[in-house]
């Protein structure tokens, strides 16, 4: 699917997320990658098999006042 060179990582690659946006919708909270990922702003990806990746945002670190 990835035309660039170096090719981007592919949809099943563990660094997916390194690949380049292709259609970017902040206002909706997505984008599309150039490997037919969808990620989404609270951090879930939709694959192109249709595979769901759930949110994994990291945790807050919350400092002692």
């Amino acid at each position: 699917m990835c035309q660039h060179r170096p090719q981007c990582p592919s949809a099943d690659s563990p660094d997916r997320e390194a690949a380049r946006p292709v259609a970017c919708h902040p206002e909706q909270g997505w984008s599309l990658l150039c490997n037919g990922v969808l990620v989404f702003d609270d951090t879930g990806e939709l694959l192109p098999d249709g595979r769901v990746i759930a949110p994994h945002r990291s945790l807050a670190v919350v400092g002692a006042a």
